[in-house]
């Protein structure tokens, strides 16, 4: 937990200085707003966990996302490309605030319904961040009644609900924090409660006009002692290519939705344990 302190910490002091930066500015100017020409973020995802960006209204974008093995095994299973989870993402701007989205992921045959929400922009100089939220409702139909006798519809549903606080510290360095709650009605492992939380921090540090590095990193922050899982750790860049953005990146969680992401990540970076794996967003 104190590490979760450090970091809000050092988070609000970039927000503050750069609020006194945006102040002097004013003095200039004088303006109450500022515009930025890009968002913190390019694309709806950091590697794993949800950004402040949005659909605009009336835009339709598709994600597909694969998770391969582990490298660990080398040219065994080549690296992990022997062995694929896709994950296929529809979303729909409502309106330039609120967006709707339907998902299917290959691992354990996940369904997905969530909605994410605009609830500030960081034009306002007086709270330079972008906040947004994002609320899920997962179905895992994976789950096999012949193992388990006593499995109802109920069990199969997990929700998640997660803001998202984003702030570009300047032209090139973007950062995220994501507090996160999450409920799965049937939880597999004596190390979980059926309520958990995780906190995400992640950034962006754009390398070029249509490339960036990405990070992100997940703490799950009420897991029993001696669990086999391990706290999520991703990097890896985004492409910009027209009406594209590729990223590829490395992560030692082969699952895609948040709450597999906090819960069940497996891989040990320490022990080249990790996966390789992209997502690639198309907009219409």
């Amino acid at each position: 937990m104190k590490l979760y302190y450090i970091i809000a910490f050092l988070f609000v002091g970039f927000g503050i200085q750069a609020q006194g930066d945006d102040l002097l500015m004013e003095i200039d100017n004088d303006s109450t707003f500022v515009s930025y020409d890009t968002p913190a973020f390019k694309a709806l995802k950091i590697i794993n966990f949800e950004t402040t960006k949005l659909v605009p209204n009336n835009q339709f974008f598709l994600v597909v996302s694969h998770r391969f093995g582990s490298v660990k095994n080398g040219f065994k299973n080549l690296f992990g490309l022997d062995e694929a989870v896709t994950h296929i993402n529809l979303i729909y701007g409502l309106t330039d605030a609120v967006n709707l989205s339907f998902s299917r992921n290959s691992n354990q045959k996940i369904y997905e319904l969530g909605t994410k929400f605009r609830i500030l922009d960081h034009s306002y100089r007086l709270f330079p961040f972008a906040v947004s939220s994002y609320a899920s409702i997962l179905a895992n139909t994976g789950l096999n009644e012949d193992n388990l006798p006593l499995l109802e519809f109920k069990h199969r549903l997990s929700y998640v609900f997660q803001v998202m606080m984003s702030r570009k510290i300047n032209s090139n360095l973007s950062l995220q924090l994501s507090p996160t709650f999450f409920h799965d009605n049937y939880v597999a492992s004596d190390f979980q409660d059926n309520k958990q939380f995780g906190f995400g921090i992640g950034g962006r540090y754009k390398l070029g006009k249509r490339c960036s590095f990405n990070f992100e990193y997940g703490m799950h922050l009420n897991r029993a002692k001696g669990a086999p899982f391990k706290n999520p750790l991703g990097v890896g860049f985004d492409l910009e290519t027209g009406g594209h953005v590729f990223q590829l990146h490395f992560s030692n969680s082969q699952a895609m939705n948040i709450n597999n992401v906090l819960a069940n990540s497996t891989g040990d970076w320490t022990k080249g344990d990790f996966y390789f794996g992209f997502n690639l967003l198309r907009s219409f």
